[in-house]
This record gives structure tokens, C-alpha cells and sequence, in this order.
């Protein structure tokens, strides 16, 4: 096979038999093809034709161009990925990565709103003025989708692709489609359900795609970052918000209030708890800084 046919088929290995999302493939086709972008440079060998010298030096130029280490870590992974793949099914000895030593994980604690940031980011749909071309339904919608985010703690890909049929009024639950194709149920709270259901109402919203654009077609992903940067502008939160990280304020807020590890990992889908226990060290930073604001012997 050539060099290309291997990509392919890689790629075609990871969509059918591992099931893996439409972003993970698209970053581990970015990742194979910056690597080979960088090899041009010189002399690309072939895939099979790599050696761990290759990849040192490809290590070095990442880490001159002060890439993140993050980007960093997620190409390696895409490349090991497809070296261990081209071990089990195309007879590669070794793979030449199995040795790179890679810089260790930046550990970032991820920023998250307080409560009163989030009730007053959950408010601007209903008090923004609504645009002559935009129909009435549309506030209903964007409060819904809002209070559903914090509510929930779903992916942004998770909440684009809700269905009707996904939320169920009557138990309080939605059914979500996480990575890998594992469903997964999780509650609502009443604040959501009611935003979901005055929205439904008000959008004739009966089947197909749970939130929809002024098209009646499925909401995009991009259409919910926009959305938010528009109604972040009318709080008074000094930091810039993304959809995950109401995700991160969801999971943090409940540790907050006594909830335990295990069950926010599955409320978030994770496969890993070591991945869910970042928000232990938030919550335990919040306490800390309450703690030192508010106990007079405390410094």
C-alpha cells in the first residue's frame, strides 16, 4: 500500500471499528499530515521507512515553534495511534515512537464561573431586545440551550446533536450519544426542563433536532459558540466563556455541594476517572481561597 492508501485506511479503521468521532479522526488526519508536511522538508522515507531519529527531530521542531504542549501530546497520540496500527495490521516490527519522550502535561486548572456568573449569563436571552428579523422563539431557545449546558454539564457536539425524542419530560432525563457511540443518561433540572419546554412550545419544536436555527434545520456548533460570545457581552464576567466551560463550572459546582467523584464521571461521560479529578483540585482551590478570605487567622 502507499504511504497515502496506509492514511486511508487507518482512518477508515478508526471511524468503523473504533467509532471513534468525526473531531478525533479529523485531529489524527491534521496530525499525520503535519508530520508529513515536516518531512518534505527533508526526504519523507515512507511510514514503514520511520525511524525514532525522525521523530526526535520532528519532537525538537514542535517544541522550537513553543507549540503547546498540549498540541504536542494530541499529534504523538494521533501518531502512535497510527503506528500501533500499522503494527497489528500491516506487519511494522516496532513502532519507532514506542521510546519518545514527550514533555510532560501542562497542568492548567481549568477557569469556571460562580454561581452568581452563571445566573446572570442564564438571564441575558430573556432581557436581550430581539432583532426585527429574528422570530420570537429565538430567546426561548438560546435560554434553553443555556440552561441545559450548565444543567447537564453535555459536550457541545452532545447538545447540538439532542433529538425530541432524547429528553424525557416526564423522569427528568435526557439520553445522550457521548464519544465512542456510548449512551449515557443524565438528569435535568426542573429550571432546564421548564426553559426546554417553553421553547418546544413556542417553536412548534414536535420532532427531529431538539434546537433549531431560524431554518427550522439542526443547530450548529459554531451557530452555539456565537450565540454565547452575544449574550456573554451583556453580563459583567471579566473572562471570555467557551460552551466547555460551562461543562467545567457544572462539574465543579457539584463537588462544590457535596456531590462525589464517581458519579460526576459518569454524569460527564468520562472513561477515565484521573480525567474527571482535575475539578477535585478546583474545588478544593475555592474552598481554600474562601477559607483564607474569611477565617481571621488564616494568614
Amino acid at each position: 500500500m502507499t504511504d497515502d492508501q496506509l492514511n486511508d485506511s487507518f482512518i477508515q479503521f478508526q471511524r468503523v471499528e473504533k467509532s471513534a468521532s468525526e473531531r478525533t479522526l479529523r485531529n489524527y488526519s491534521q496530525a499525520l499530515a503535519a508530520f508529513q508536511s515536516y518531512m518534505e522538508k527533508t526526504l519523507f522515507p515512507g511510514w514503514k521507512q520511520c525511524t525514532p531519529d525522525h521523530f526526535r527531530s520532528y519532537l525538537y521542531y514542535c517544541m522550537q515553534l513553543e507549540m503547546a504542549r498540549s498540541t504536542i501530546r494530541l499529534r504523538f497520540s494521533a501518531l502512535r495511534s497510527f503506528f500501533k496500527y500499522l503494527v497489528h495490521r500491516h506487519g511494522l516490527p516496532k513502532s519507532p515512537l514506542a521510546d519518545i519522550q514527550l514533555p510532560k502535561q501542562e497542568r492548567k486548572l481549568p477557569t469556571i464561573l460562580n454561581q452568581s456568573q452563571v445566573v446572570e449569563l442564564l438571564e441575558a436571552p430573556l432581557k436581550a431586545e430581539l432583532s426585527k428579523q429574528a422570530p420570537e422563539w429565538l430567546p426561548l431557545r438560546d435560554s434553553a440551550i443555556l440552561e441545559l449546558f450548565y444543567s447537564t454539564g453535555l459536550r457541545l457536539s452532545e447538545l447540538a446533536e439532542l433529538k425530541v425524542e432524547d429528553i424525557d419530560h416526564a423522569q427528568g432525563i435526557s439520553r445522550v450519544m457521548g464519544k465512542g457511540s456510548k449512551e449515557r443518561i443524565v438528569p435535568i433540572g426542573n429550571h432546564a426542563l421548564t426553559a426546554v419546554q417553553k421553547y418546544r412550545l413556542a417553536a412548534s419544536v414536535n420532532q427531529g433536532p431538539l434546537f433549531i436555527n431560524k431554518s427550522r434545520r439542526q443547530i450548529s456548533t459554531t451557530s452555539i459558540g456565537t450565540m454565547l460570545k452575544k449574550y456573554l457581552r451583556m453580563t459583567s464576567i471579566p473572562f471570555n466563556i467557551t460552551p466547555h466551560k460551562l461543562r467545567h463550572s457544572f462539574a465543579t459546582h457539584l463537588l462544590d455541594n457535596g456531590a462525589d467523584l464517581r458519579s460526576v464521571q459518569e454524569l460527564l461521560g468520562h472513561a477515565s476517572l484521573s480525567t474527571t479529578q482535575i475539578y477535585i483540585h478546583v474545588s478544593t482551590k475555592r474552598m481554600k481561597d474562601s477559607y483564607d478570605k474569611a477565617h481571621p487567622r488564616a494568614k
